[in-house]
């Protein structure tokens, strides 16, 4: 299934595929009983490897946060994170993944934990955080905050990713155009996801509608795709908007 679909997002376009392990983590992984963080994150990072074979798609190791917070909000500690991101990233690496995603971080100080940790790797490392309608994390972390730190750190791309639709998500990465010289990565989803009354999912932006209000942005972004609700037809549509 997971092979299906990498090649259902390479025929529609992609540059760049995720591999299957954004939540790949430790705590998570351990309520498996049969798989390690090993297992897990290296089949997703070789099945995506083998599903771009013959092509140049880039295939993104891809990490998200951890379901706990950091101190002082919550109780994992920042020598912890370290250990848990250095699980998580050092399998995918292994693989041979082109570059390192980190994507739908709300909280910076998580961010900065996982990118200090991928950027010991001679990839790109690519970091995306996910925005309120004020344009502040829900942690209340601002694009100026990102901006900064993230630059410290190093990464080599930075933008923002799910939580809101195209229409509300382009001022957020206006802005950060108009404080930032690195790369800008830009992935809204496709709305709530809303379950119909014949019991099957909708979400407020179909794919032609998705693609026509992300328009607005591409004269700033250098990535741009689709989060939540979005599938491998909304990227078919932005692709051929951008052959355009």
């Amino acid at each position: 299934i997971v092979s299906e679909l990498c090649h259902e997002y390479i025929g529609a376009g992609s540059k760049i595929i995720l591999a299957n392990t954004f939540g790949a983590n430790g705590p998570a992984v351990k309520h498996s009983s049969d798989y390690s963080v090993k297992e897990v994150v290296s089949a997703g990072v070789r099945i995506a490897k083998e599903a771009v074979k013959g092509t140049e798609v880039k295939v993104a190791l891809s990490a998200g946060p951890l379901t706990q917070l950091i101190e002082p909000y919550g109780d994992v500690t920042e020598e912890e994170a370290t250990e848990i991101y250095e699980e998580q990233i050092s399998s995918g690496m292994e693989e041979g993944a082109d570059l390192i995603m980190l994507q739908t971080f709300m909280d910076l100080e998580m961010m900065r934990i996982a990118a200090t940790v991928a950027k010991k790797y001679n990839v790109p490392v690519f970091s995306t955080m996910t925005f309120e309608k004020v344009g502040k994390t829900m942690m209340g972390n601002s694009i100026d905050d990102v901006i900064n730190v993230l630059t410290e750190v190093g990464v080599d791309a930075i933008g923002m990713n799910c939580s809101l639709g195209p229409d509300l998500a382009v001022p957020i990465i206006k802005e950060f155009s108009e404080k930032t010289d690195l790369p800008l990565i830009f992935k809204p989803n496709a709305g709530k996801p809303i379950l119909a009354a014949d019991g099957k999912t909708e979400t407020p932006y179909d794919a032609k509608t998705f693609v026509k209000e992300i328009i607005p942005a591409l004269d700033v972004v250098t990535y741009v795709g689709g989060c939540c609700g979005s599938n491998a037809s909304y990227i078919k549509e932005l692709s051929k908007v951008l052959k355009k």
